[in-house]
Protein backbone atom coordinates (compact mmCIF):
# COMPACT_ATOMS: atom_id res chain seq x y z
CA UNK A 1 0.00 0.00 0.00
CA UNK A 2 1.33 3.42 -0.96
CA UNK A 3 2.20 6.04 1.57
CA UNK A 4 0.13 9.20 1.92
CA UNK A 5 0.77 12.60 3.41
CA UNK A 6 -0.97 13.55 6.65
CA UNK A 7 -3.97 15.82 6.05
CA UNK A 8 -5.81 17.93 8.58
CA UNK A 9 -9.34 19.33 8.82
CA UNK A 10 -10.90 17.08 6.21
CA UNK A 11 -14.65 17.46 5.70
CA UNK A 12 -16.55 15.17 8.07
CA UNK A 13 -13.54 14.65 10.37
CA UNK A 14 -14.26 17.52 12.78
CA UNK A 15 -15.58 15.22 15.50
CA UNK A 16 -16.82 16.11 18.97
CA UNK A 17 -18.81 14.57 21.84
CA UNK A 18 -21.71 16.15 23.68
CA UNK A 19 -24.70 15.45 25.89
CA UNK A 20 -25.76 12.56 28.10
CA UNK A 21 -29.01 10.60 27.78
CA UNK A 22 -30.64 7.14 27.75
CA UNK A 23 -29.42 6.38 31.29
CA UNK A 24 -30.37 2.95 32.67
CA UNK A 25 -29.86 1.69 36.23
CA UNK A 26 -29.18 -2.01 36.90
CA UNK A 27 -29.31 -2.91 40.63
CA UNK A 28 -27.05 -5.79 41.66
CA UNK A 29 -28.85 -8.69 43.32
CA UNK A 30 -26.73 -10.28 46.05
CA UNK A 31 -28.99 -13.34 46.12
CA UNK A 32 -28.58 -14.23 42.45
CA UNK A 33 -25.12 -12.62 42.13
CA UNK A 34 -26.26 -10.90 38.95
CA UNK A 35 -27.62 -7.56 37.84
CA UNK A 36 -31.40 -7.19 37.98
CA UNK A 37 -33.49 -5.88 35.08
CA UNK A 38 -32.70 -2.31 34.15
CA UNK A 39 -34.91 0.71 34.86
CA UNK A 40 -34.87 4.13 33.21
CA UNK A 41 -33.07 6.90 35.09
CA UNK A 42 -34.68 10.18 34.06
CA UNK A 43 -33.38 13.65 34.86
CA UNK A 44 -29.63 13.06 34.70
CA UNK A 45 -27.87 16.32 33.90
CA UNK A 46 -24.24 15.21 33.87
CA UNK A 47 -21.95 12.21 34.34
CA UNK A 48 -18.29 12.90 34.90
CA UNK A 49 -15.98 9.93 34.43
CA UNK A 50 -13.01 10.20 36.78
CA UNK A 51 -10.19 7.68 36.35
CA UNK A 52 -7.50 7.85 39.03
CA UNK A 53 -4.25 6.15 39.93
CA UNK A 54 -1.79 5.01 37.25
CA UNK A 55 0.79 7.21 38.98
CA UNK A 56 4.50 6.66 38.50
CA UNK A 57 6.87 5.97 41.40
CA UNK A 58 10.47 6.41 40.33
CA UNK A 59 13.14 4.00 41.54
CA UNK A 60 16.82 4.98 41.35
CA UNK A 61 19.95 2.84 41.22
CA UNK A 62 23.54 3.45 40.15
CA UNK A 63 22.85 7.20 40.33
CA UNK A 64 20.26 7.02 37.54
CA UNK A 65 16.55 6.44 37.25
CA UNK A 66 16.28 2.66 37.24
CA UNK A 67 12.59 2.29 36.39
CA UNK A 68 9.07 3.59 37.03
CA UNK A 69 6.49 1.59 38.97
CA UNK A 70 2.94 2.43 37.92
CA UNK A 71 0.16 2.22 40.51
CA UNK A 72 -3.11 0.47 39.73
CA UNK A 73 -5.71 2.52 37.86
CA UNK A 74 -9.13 3.01 39.45
CA UNK A 75 -12.37 4.21 37.87
CA UNK A 76 -14.90 6.53 39.48
CA UNK A 77 -17.62 8.89 38.34
CA UNK A 78 -19.86 11.71 39.51
CA UNK A 79 -23.56 11.68 38.63
CA UNK A 80 -25.77 14.76 38.87
CA UNK A 81 -29.53 14.58 38.38
CA UNK A 82 -32.81 16.29 39.18
CA UNK A 83 -34.37 12.99 40.25
CA UNK A 84 -33.69 9.26 40.51
CA UNK A 85 -35.70 6.03 40.22
CA UNK A 86 -37.15 4.40 43.32
CA UNK A 87 -34.79 1.46 42.82
CA UNK A 88 -31.83 3.77 43.42
CA UNK A 89 -33.05 4.88 46.87
CA UNK A 90 -32.14 1.49 48.38
CA UNK A 91 -28.75 1.62 46.69
CA UNK A 92 -28.27 5.12 48.14
CA UNK A 93 -28.67 3.93 51.72
CA UNK A 94 -32.44 4.30 52.21
CA UNK A 95 -34.96 1.74 53.42
CA UNK A 96 -38.76 1.92 53.44
CA UNK A 97 -40.17 1.07 56.88
CA UNK A 98 -43.77 1.85 55.89
CA UNK A 99 -45.48 2.91 52.68
CA UNK A 100 -44.11 6.35 51.86
CA UNK A 101 -41.81 6.37 54.94
CA UNK A 102 -38.06 6.00 54.43
CA UNK A 103 -35.05 6.03 56.70
CA UNK A 104 -31.43 6.76 55.80
CA UNK A 105 -27.98 5.57 56.89
CA UNK A 106 -28.60 2.00 55.70
CA UNK A 107 -26.27 -0.31 53.78
CA UNK A 108 -25.52 0.84 50.24
CA UNK A 109 -26.01 -1.57 47.37
CA UNK A 110 -23.99 -2.12 44.22
CA UNK A 111 -25.29 -1.37 40.73
CA UNK A 112 -24.43 -0.99 37.07
CA UNK A 113 -25.15 2.01 34.87
CA UNK A 114 -25.53 2.54 31.13
CA UNK A 115 -25.80 5.85 29.29
CA UNK A 116 -25.14 7.48 25.94
CA UNK A 117 -23.14 10.47 24.78
CA UNK A 118 -23.64 11.96 21.32
CA UNK A 119 -20.93 12.10 18.62
CA UNK A 120 -21.14 15.02 16.19
CA UNK A 121 -19.18 16.29 13.23
CA UNK A 122 -19.05 19.30 10.94
CA UNK A 123 -21.44 17.81 8.37
CA UNK A 124 -24.47 16.40 10.24
CA UNK A 125 -23.98 17.97 13.68
CA UNK A 126 -25.00 15.92 16.74
CA UNK A 127 -26.57 13.11 14.67
CA UNK A 128 -23.33 11.57 13.44
CA UNK A 129 -23.44 8.79 16.05
CA UNK A 130 -23.19 8.03 19.74
CA UNK A 131 -21.21 6.12 22.36
CA UNK A 132 -22.72 3.70 24.86
CA UNK A 133 -20.98 3.72 28.24
CA UNK A 134 -21.35 0.74 30.60
CA UNK A 135 -20.26 1.05 34.25
CA UNK A 136 -19.95 -2.05 36.46
CA UNK A 137 -19.63 -2.61 40.21
CA UNK A 138 -20.59 0.91 41.25
CA UNK A 139 -21.45 2.14 44.74
CA UNK A 140 -22.61 5.65 45.59
CA UNK A 141 -21.19 7.71 48.45
CA UNK A 142 -23.53 9.94 50.52
CA UNK A 143 -24.53 13.15 48.77
CA UNK A 144 -25.49 16.60 49.93
CA UNK A 145 -29.02 17.90 49.39
CA UNK A 146 -29.50 21.65 49.65
CA UNK A 147 -33.06 22.90 50.10
CA UNK A 148 -33.74 26.58 49.48
CA UNK A 149 -36.76 28.80 49.76
CA UNK A 150 -38.72 29.49 46.58
CA UNK A 151 -38.06 33.03 45.36
CA UNK A 152 -38.28 35.08 42.17
CA UNK A 153 -35.48 32.95 40.62
CA UNK A 154 -36.59 29.39 41.46
CA UNK A 155 -34.25 26.47 40.84
CA UNK A 156 -34.84 22.73 41.02
CA UNK A 157 -32.79 20.78 43.56
CA UNK A 158 -29.86 18.94 41.98
CA UNK A 159 -28.71 15.66 43.50
CA UNK A 160 -25.09 14.55 43.15
CA UNK A 161 -23.35 11.25 43.88
CA UNK A 162 -19.73 10.17 43.70
CA UNK A 163 -19.39 6.61 42.40
CA UNK A 164 -16.63 4.17 43.30
CA UNK A 165 -16.30 0.94 41.35
CA UNK A 166 -15.08 -2.62 41.65
CA UNK A 167 -13.87 -3.91 38.26
CA UNK A 168 -15.11 -7.16 36.74
CA UNK A 169 -13.11 -9.85 34.98
CA UNK A 170 -12.32 -9.60 31.27
CA UNK A 171 -10.92 -12.56 29.35
CA UNK A 172 -7.48 -11.79 27.96
CA UNK A 173 -7.27 -8.37 29.64
CA UNK A 174 -7.12 -6.73 33.05
CA UNK A 175 -10.39 -6.32 35.00
CA UNK A 176 -12.37 -3.19 34.16
CA UNK A 177 -15.32 -1.16 35.44
CA UNK A 178 -16.01 0.73 32.20
CA UNK A 179 -16.82 -0.37 28.64
CA UNK A 180 -17.48 2.06 25.78
CA UNK A 181 -19.14 1.16 22.47
CA UNK A 182 -18.86 3.50 19.45
CA UNK A 183 -21.90 3.30 17.16
CA UNK A 184 -19.88 4.69 14.23
CA UNK A 185 -17.43 1.76 14.34
CA UNK A 186 -19.48 -1.35 15.21
CA UNK A 187 -21.74 -3.37 12.91
CA UNK A 188 -25.17 -1.64 12.73
CA UNK A 189 -27.10 -4.93 12.85
CA UNK A 190 -25.19 -6.10 15.91
CA UNK A 191 -25.71 -2.70 17.51
CA UNK A 192 -29.48 -2.98 17.03
CA UNK A 193 -29.61 -6.42 18.65
CA UNK A 194 -27.32 -5.22 21.46
CA UNK A 195 -29.68 -2.34 22.25
CA UNK A 196 -32.48 -4.90 22.63
CA UNK A 197 -30.35 -6.59 25.32
CA UNK A 198 -29.45 -3.35 27.06
CA UNK A 199 -32.78 -1.49 26.79
CA UNK A 200 -35.20 -4.41 26.43
CA UNK A 201 -37.83 -4.99 23.79
CA UNK A 202 -41.59 -4.59 24.03
CA UNK A 203 -43.72 -7.68 23.38
CA UNK A 204 -45.54 -7.94 20.06
CA UNK A 205 -48.42 -10.08 18.91
CA UNK A 206 -46.70 -10.84 15.62
CA UNK A 207 -44.55 -13.95 15.82
CA UNK A 208 -45.40 -14.58 19.46
CA UNK A 209 -42.65 -12.32 20.84
CA UNK A 210 -42.97 -12.16 24.64
CA UNK A 211 -40.62 -9.21 24.92
CA UNK A 212 -37.09 -8.89 26.29
CA UNK A 213 -36.24 -7.51 29.75
CA UNK A 214 -33.41 -4.94 29.83
CA UNK A 215 -30.22 -6.38 31.31
CA UNK A 216 -26.57 -5.44 31.64
CA UNK A 217 -24.22 -7.83 29.80
CA UNK A 218 -20.73 -8.29 31.23
CA UNK A 219 -17.67 -7.26 29.17
CA UNK A 220 -16.98 -10.77 27.84
CA UNK A 221 -20.54 -11.01 26.48
CA UNK A 222 -20.22 -7.54 24.95
CA UNK A 223 -17.00 -8.55 23.19
CA UNK A 224 -18.53 -11.80 21.94
CA UNK A 225 -21.62 -9.98 20.66
CA UNK A 226 -19.61 -7.55 18.54
CA UNK A 227 -16.95 -10.05 17.43
CA UNK A 228 -16.46 -10.44 13.69
CA UNK A 229 -18.15 -13.30 11.90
Amino acid sequence: MGKAKVKWDQTGEHLYETGVNHAILYPYNTTTNAYDDGVAWNGITSIQESPSGAEATALYADNIKYLNLISKEEFGATVEAYTYPDEFAILDGSAEIATGVKIGQQSRGMFGLAYRTEIGNDVVGDEYGYKIHLIYGAKATPSEKQYQTINDSPEAITFSWTLNTTPVEVEGAKPTAIVTIDSTKVDPTKLTSFLEILEGKDPTTEGGNDGVAPRLPLPDEVALHFAQG
